[in-house]
């Protein structure tokens, strides 16, 4: 049993084939899926999606991508568009400084926002960050000074010394299928090393599928390639690791039934 805690089902590649896509996943023991909503335009299919799907939940949230083009999209507008019953979670939101597509003012501002939204509707928060964990970092320590929030950093790629940070904040870590490239060393220290008890796993599809499916649209059913790599970092089996992320999963996202 596995759960993939990141995938973006709308997204083309995806959404074309989207029922051979869950079929496929079904098949390898996926038993949940959350599928992740990045801008506004997004959140009724999205939620439409989940609603159809029992084992799909959804998330309401804007990339930092789009924070230029969502300023309107404040905490009240997130919490009122997550009071739909199959939203688990708030995001992903965060801070992106590799393509700096957004205004960095304008990133923080929505992750504040965000960061809100999550601590008024107690939904977990799904970060993303890039290139930009010092202030990732400092925002989520002042943040957590106003009151506690559940939070992941979703698709983890910096390093060792912010995990240990995040982990000490009380963030969960999910890992997805970047594990498994040759010169993803670093993060493969990482995942050996989160605790049992604070540790996802994702696809983040269709993006960043794992090793064999390097060049292929990701899909959730590649779910069970990272987790397999996973499991080896960890020296347990795979059963293992799913019951455990599993376990992770509806723990974070208690919204969310089984």
């Amino acid at each position: 049993m596995l759960v993939d805690s990141h995938c973006h089902l709308n997204y083309d590649g995806l959404v074309d084939r989207q029922q051979e896509v869950l079929a496929a996943a079904r098949a390898r023991g996926v038993s949940a899926m959350l599928n992740i909503s990045t801008r506004e335009s997004e959140w009724d299919d999205v939620v439409a999606t989940a609603e159809r799907e029992s084992d799909v939940w959804a998330s309401i949230g804007i990339h930092p991508h789009e924070a230029d083009a969502h300023p309107e999209v404040d905490t009240a507008k997130l919490v009122a568009a997550a009071e739909r019953a199959r939203v688990i979670g708030i995001g992903e939101s965060g801070l992106d400084y590799y393509y700096d597509h957004s205004d960095r003012d304008q990133q923080r501002r929505g992750f504040r926002a965000h960061v809100a939204a999550s601590r008024e509707t107690g939904l977990p928060l799904i970060i993303h960050t890039r290139e930009a964990e010092v202030d990732t970092f400092q925002i989520l320590q002042e943040e957590m000074g106003k009151g506690a929030f559940p939070a992941l950093i979703h698709c983890f790629t910096a390093s060792a010394d912010f995990a240990e940070k995040v982990l000490n904040l009380g963030l969960y870590i999910s890992i997805s299928g970047i594990v498994t490239f040759k010169n993803a060393k670093e993060l493969k220290d990482v995942a050996a090393k989160v605790p049992d008890d604070r540790l996802l796993v994702e696809t983040d599809s269709p993006f960043l599928a794992p090793v064999p499916h390097r060049g292929k649209p990701c899909e959730p059913a590649f779910v069970a390639d990272t987790a397999a790599y996973v499991a080896e970092l960890r020296s347990v089996s795979i059963e293992q690791l799913g019951e455990s992320t599993t376990e992770n999963f509806y723990t974070l996202f208690s919204k969310a039934v089984r």
